[in-house]
């Protein structure tokens, strides 16, 4: 390859307080347009803005979860600009005093390999609010609802190379945030979205080429596509003889194309200055300590935990540390079930994991719980069902029909485990295929499959496979 991409995210992360970061509105979602906009929200003269220390609390939280810098100072600035949904005429955000500073998060590639990538700061600030073009004919619409909502700024170093680093890298702090319970991360509802900035170089270049911001873009599959065309974009139009501009694009998931929005502000262009409504935030060791002993174990100490104590994969640990609710499912099954780490890790990545996504529901609301999970893996284990019948008996558990041995009982799903039931069925499958049996005889190895599968067919399943396999194989070879 010719050119080298570099790209650098900026991840809005809605903070998960009940109010908003300078007022005691509601961060609900949901309600109608214009009800939880207070005063303090839409500027009104007079009014003051307070801060909320939970958020400070939570951006401390992220910090020490990325082995960042935590400011002993930091300070909110206004960030003056003009648009419809900015009530105020300007935004407070944290801009040369920020609360969190030099971090890193290390990210697992496709390939298995791991890759350091750099933050340069977290900083917390206020959401605007919100326009809305769909519902109106010539006119835009505005909500105020998420003016004054708490965000938390992640801003990453120029580090990735490729739009697959990025998606794993927006991943891994997906699944940190959520880790630390300081942001749902519902990417549909708009709490966690982020802002890529892409330019190409020719390889061996030092110096970095002109950028593209693309703005808000909600869903892993969106930034891979969004980043890739804008690769495309800018290797044709510099290789075509023009120039790449310094600007704000919007991804258009319709057309697959990206499309300019505005030219590209400079710092200089928001005379930022410090608000003078508000203190600097002063952040004392003691409070630091507090909130460090208070996290939980992170991703990548539980990856790799799952890896020592269970024996598991990295790809495996990968997926089931991904999330906090799933991480836990998998022990609470491995521990009531006493089955193997790798026979719960099949079930929950497999059928639990596709009936989930089927259905489109999160693991804290499955239909199966860790408790009927744990019976099924058991009952395979102890020979009762074979591996095909389980599937039976966890589809009924998805549909409510009771407990696994209830089930069980009820449709007759029993392993048949009698040696001489099962002496007498390969006997008779046999003797029913004479021709089959001669030719499996004189060499013919892969016939083995077509007896395996008459035996299964004429006990509806239910034949312990490795019994059944152990007796075909003496009598055949008799």
């Amino acid at each position: 390859m010719e050119w080298e991409t570099v790209i650098g995210l900026e991840i809005h992360a809605q903070l998960l307080t009940k109010s908003k970061i300078f007022s005691g509105a509601s961060t609900a979602f949901g309600a109608e347009p214009n009800t939880q906009a207070c005063a303090v929200d839409l500027g009104f003269p007079g009014i003051l803005p307070v801060l909320n220390k939970e958020v400070v609390h939570m951006a401390i939280k992220f910090g020490l979860g990325v082995g960042a810098e935590i400011a002993a100072k930091s300070v909110f600035a206004r960030k003056n600009y003009f648009y419809p949904d900015l009530p105020k005429g300007y935004q407070i955000s944290q801009y040369e005093l920020p609360i969190v500073g030099k971090g890193h998060l290390d990210v697992q590639l496709e390939d298995g390999t791991m890759k350091r990538i750099n933050i340069t700061r977290a900083h917390l600030e206020e959401d605007a609010g919100k326009s809305l073009h769909e519902d109106f004919h010539g006119l835009s619409g505005i909500d105020l609802n998420r003016a004054g909502t708490p965000l938390l700024e992640i801003v990453s170093e120029p580090d990735m190379r490729s739009a697959k680093e990025a998606v794993a890298y927006l991943k891994s702090i997906h699944s940190l945030v959520r880790y630390l319970e300081i942001c749902d991360g519902n990417m549909q509802e708009g709490s966690f979205r982020c802002d890529a900035n892409v330019s190409v170089r020719r390889k061996g270049d030092s110096k970095y080429g002109t950028r593209t911001e693309l703005k808000n873009i909600n869903s892993f599959r969106y930034v891979e596509k969004a980043i890739n065309y804008e690769i495309e974009r800018q290797i044709a139009l510099i290789e075509s003889g023009g120039k790449v501009t310094q600007e704000t694009r919007l991804f258009d998931p319709a057309k697959n194309e990206t499309r300019p929005m505005r030219s590209k502000e400079e710092a200089n262009d928001y005379r930022y200055f410090p608000d003078p409504d508000l203190l600097p935030v002063a952040v004392t060791e003691e409070m630091i300590k507090t909130i460090r002993d208070e996290l939980p174990e992170l991703p990548h100490q539980k990856r790799q935990r799952f890896m020592e104590q269970y024996g598991l994969s990295a790809y495996d640990a990968d997926v089931l540390v991904s999330s906090r609710a799933l991480a836990a499912y998998f022990e609470t099954v491995v521990e009531e079930s006493g089955a193997s780490a790798k026979l719960a890790t099949n079930w929950i990545m497999g059928d639990l994991s596709a009936a989930l996504n089927k259905e489109n529901l999160e693991i804290t609301e499955s239909p199966v719980t860790t408790a009927q999970l744990a019976k099924l893996l058991q009952r395979i284990e102890d020979d009762t069902i074979s591996g095909k019948i389980a599937k039976t008996v966890f589809e009924a558990l998805w549909n409510k029909e009771g407990d696994v041995d209830h089930i069980i009982e009820k449709h007759g799903l029993k392993q048949v485990t009698d040696s001489s039931a099962i002496e007498k069925l390969v006997e008779k499958i046999i003797a029913d295929n004479p021709e089959q049996v001669t030719d499996y005889r004189s060499g013919k190895d892969k016939l083995f499959g077509y007896f395996v599968g008459q035996a299964m067919k004429a006990s509806g399943g239910k034949i312990n496979p490795q019994q059944l396999n152990e007796l075909l194989k003496k009598k055949l070879s008799a």
